[in-house]
């Protein structure tokens, strides 16, 4: 028995206003809410509502149908402001008992670099946002853009977590298959589910390109290529903008995904499987992930986020406030402060060039990396005015972030 396992990453950043120098001490509204409200009736139009319908249409057609998803909370918090519906149609998902739901940091951040007391709050806040929401305790995580290495396994199996996802890299495999259950170096029993990126990039990536020598991909076809896998699963982990959006519906995706579950059920030795169930298998072998690997671009590490010192200096200062903004006790701070912790923001100041990540670009808010970079930093000056008024109401005057950057990871 070979299991099949669907899981989904749903995420919207909350995108910054073009923040000049000429605003640091007279405005504090960071955000582009007009641009976060048209990508989210956007992308709800395009790929969530009609995705939503198709999934839930399948599970009534397919009661074996599974599929998993990892909602970030800045998604969550989107779909109350911009699309309720959108949340509703989730809920109804939820109700199913076919859908299951991962954890990981409610601000889709790099948090865990930076500070592990900030990531293990912002893990419970995304875990009770999913119990809210979704009446689910996860008992998988998958960090932000798949970044894992050992450490982070071992720390995550602390809080209590049975299975953990990761990026299937040819370069720490070797040999081996990502079809197989294995166990995450230095933990006692943390499940490693691995991405089979090949298989998942054929729908996320390559579905619609006319010049690639598989397409068109039926479902038949992909079914043959599943029914030929050998191992515990096939992990097949993507965007779920995948559907509409990346891949838009005159590609035929919606009708390639709405044909599939029926397909390979025509394979008796095909099962669609949640992650907590892969989680109880016993693992074949131990896989050692020393550096840090992600599923982002073809380096799959760290780069796109922290690949130039534009980026670096960023996070860096950003880091720096965490404490004083925690101390000045002041709820509105602290909740703009976690929005800066997303990782979209450090991805729009990148300088590399991607050659299978520009579907992140689709909704970048800005010019240039470096139109990014001064927006953010900005920000981050007003923060320091935020923070000396806080501590001394009469200061009206900005006080300028003077510190050279540089960059530790903890």
């Amino acid at each position: 028995m070979t299991g099949v396992c669907f899981y989904f990453q749903v995420h919207q950043p909350f995108r910054l206003k073009k923040y000049s120098v000429f605003n640091i001490g007279n405005t504090s509204d960071y955000f582009d809410h007009q641009k976060n409200r048209e990508v989210m009736e956007k992308v709800a139009k395009k790929c969530y509502l009609p995705t939503n319908r198709l999934m839930l249409n399948l599970i009534h057609k397919h009661p074996e149908f599974k599929i998993a998803y990892s909602i970030t909370g800045t998604a969550l918090e989107q779909f109350e402001q911009y699309a309720p519906n959108v949340l509703d149609s989730f809920e109804e998902l939820a109700k199913t008992g076919n859908v299951e739901f991962l954890n990981e940091t409610y601000h889709h951040s790099l948090s865990y670099l930076y500070s592990k007391k900030e990531f293990v709050e912002q893990v419970n806040l995304h875990k009770k946002a999913i119990k809210r929401n979704f009446k689910q305790t996860p008992t998988v995580f998958r960090n932000t853009e798949l970044i894992f290495n050992n450490e982070l396994a071992n720390f995550v199996e602390q809080l209590g977590y049975k299975g953990i996802i990761a990026e299937g890299a040819d370069h720490i495999l070797g040999w081996r298959s990502p079809n197989f259950v294995y166990k995450a170096k230095t933990t006692n029993n943390m499940k490693l589910l691995l991405k089979n990126y090949k298989l998942s990039d054929d729908i996320a990536f390559r579905f619609g390109n006319k010049t690639w020598e598989q397409h068109p991909l039926t479902a038949e076809k992909y079914a043959a290529w599943l029914s030929a896998i050998q191992g515990h699963s096939v992990n097949l982990f993507m965007d779920y903008e995948t559907f509409g959006e990346h891949q838009w519906e005159h590609t035929g995706i919606f009708s390639f995904m709405n044909n599939l579950p029926k397909q390979l059920l025509k394979h008796p030795h095909l099962k669609f499987m949640h992650p907590s169930e892969l989680a109880t298998i016993d693992p074949v072998d131990e896989v050692d992930m020393h550096s840090f690997v992600s599923w982002a671009d073809v380096e799959r590490d760290l780069t796109a986020w922290l690949g130039n010192e534009m980026q670096k200096a960023a996070m860096h200062e950003l880091y720096q406030f965490e404490e004083k903004i925690k101390n000045a006790k002041n709820s509105k701070l602290l909740e703009d402060w976690r929005k800066l912790t997303t990782s979209d923001h450090f991805y729009y100041m990148c300088t590399k060039w991607f050659n299978d990540g520009d579907v992140h670009k689709y909704f970048n808010p800005y010019d240039t990396p470096y139109d990014s970079y001064l927006a953010f930093m900005n920000i981050l000056n007003d923060m320091a005015v935020r923070l000396k008024r806080a501590n001394n109401p009469s200061i009206n005057t900005p006080v300028l972030l003077t510190e050279k950057p540089s960059l530790v990871l903890s």
